[in-house]
């Protein structure tokens, strides 16, 4: 009989193939998340958009009736007990409202993230004028409008323009930009997301870092976790650490989502649940 505590906690943020630049079919996500003992995992591949916008890193619009399969094929193998839940990263980009509003409404999704992806050509050549500051303002800006849209359940990554110019990053010098952000996205409700892959970024650091998790802890903004993981291996990557890191920035639940709603555990329980031993 295994002593292992009873499985709490989802990774709710993992990638498939489709997408171009991840490895690993759905099944071997699945079994990571077992080993780890966790209770789930939630696939949120990034979404199809039209007319060939960043199509070099996204499935494509006939694809996505293959993705929906795909993670179906997944939660009929996985073990009994062990919960597969389709989700979906969507870019938010301004102009692309109504195909997002379509695109979600054709399968039953569980979870969907929302995403401002600074790095792709199409939003480079929109925001970018060569002025990094200005730039990193305006990403703040669509984050907040990302979150107003109604769009989505939560925003991934929201710390990521810091990797445009890390060099040019200084949290204090955007400190009231993003305590803007922030009250405009708490006043929506909808949750935010502390990405562990950010440790393997050019500015090494969670995402969002202890400033900005802190900032978002005094407005009681809900928080998930999500490895982004782009290979098996990576499932549940540092979310040990991760919930250490909400827990000293102040909270003490930390979200998963089903059926588009929002569940809140106690962050102790969770971390008592992992198995975060490689």
């Amino acid at each position: 009989m295994s002593s292992d505590p009873d499985p709490l906690f989802f990774d709710s943020h993992m990638h498939t193939p489709l997408c171009k630049h991840a490895e690993g079919h759905p099944n071997e996500y699945v079994w990571e998340g077992v080993d780890r003992n966790l209770k789930g995992v939630i696939f949120t591949c990034h979404s199809p958009m039209p007319n060939h916008f960043s199509e070099r890193v996204r499935m494509a619009p006939e694809q996505f009736s293959d993705y929906v399969q795909l993670i179906k094929e997944a939660e009929e193998a996985a073990p009994e007990g062990f919960e597969v839940r389709l989700g979906l990263e969507s870019d938010y980009f301004p102009g692309m409202e109504d195909w997002l509003t379509e695109l979600h409404q054709r399968a039953d999704f569980h979870y969907i993230l929302g995403s401002v992806h600074w790095h792709i050509s199409e939003y480079i050549d929109a925001f970018w004028t060569g002025d990094p500051v200005k730039f990193q303002r305006q990403y703040f800006e669509h984050l907040a409008d990302s979150a107003e849209s109604g769009l989505f359940d939560c925003l991934s990554h929201p710390y990521l323009v810091k990797n445009s110019t890390p060099v040019e990053w200084n949290f204090e010098r955007q400190r009231s930009t993003i305590e803007t952000t922030l009250d405009r996205i708490a006043a929506t409700g909808v949750a935010m997301e502390l990405n562990t892959s950010g440790l393997n970024k050019s500015f090494p650091e969670m995402n969002p870092g202890p400033e900005m998790l802190a900032l978002m802890a005094a407005r009681k903004i809900p928080v998930v976790i999500g490895s982004d993981s782009h290979c098996p291996s990576r499932v549940t990557d540092n979310f040990d650490m991760a919930l250490q890191n909400l827990r000293r920035a102040g909270y003490e639940d930390v979200s998963v989502f089903k059926n588009r709603r929002r569940q809140d555990l106690m962050i102790d329980k969770v971390r008592a649940s992992l198995n975060t031993e490689n």
